[in-house]
């Protein structure tokens, strides 16, 4: 069986691109039920589905509000090690009002900082965030999360 592409398919692969949609992220955690309680609770996230599956496997899946992708956090599920998972990231339209209502929640969040000339920085008077402001922070497990702003309607 060959596996060479002719220029022809490749044109015509092109023409009908194919979609591919993340709609879900695997998250490690240690506890599902305090991860729940962050994710939901803390962050604000949607509960959509919580179920035992079996005894080895339960399975929730969250979505942040406005999201097109969930995260799903379980038992039997990742080979991951709780808290092994870096640099996840949520956008936003003002990184100073989802930061300010983060950390109301209880979410351990970083200050506003901006990416400038490759090194971060605290925000100053003027700054264009979108695109280069961020905030941290992680989950109870370790698990870490950037809140970006990106303009509106991008």
């Amino acid at each position: 069986m060959s596996t060479d592409v002719t220029e022809e398919q490749v044109s015509s692969k092109e023409a009908k691109a194919m979609e591919l949609r993340l709609e879900v992220v695997v998250v490690p955690v240690s506890d599902v039920d305090r991860a729940k309680a962050f994710y939901t609770a803390k962050l604000g996230f949607n509960a959509d589905v919580d179920r035992q599956v079996s005894d080895e496997m339960r399975v929730v899946q969250l979505t942040p509000p406005g999201s097109a992708c969930s995260v799903t956090i379980g038992t039997g599920m990742a080979a991951m090690e709780p808290g092994s998972l870096k640099g996840l990231q949520l956008v936003v339209d003002d990184i100073q009002t989802a930061r300010a209502e983060l950390a109301e929640r209880g979410v351990d969040i970083s200050e506003v900082r901006v990416f400038d000339g490759g090194s971060q920085r605290a925000v100053r008077d003027g700054d264009d965030l979108d695109f280069a402001g961020f905030a941290f922070f992680s989950d109870p497990d370790g698990n870490s999360w950037a809140v970006q702003q990106m303009p509106a309607g991008r």
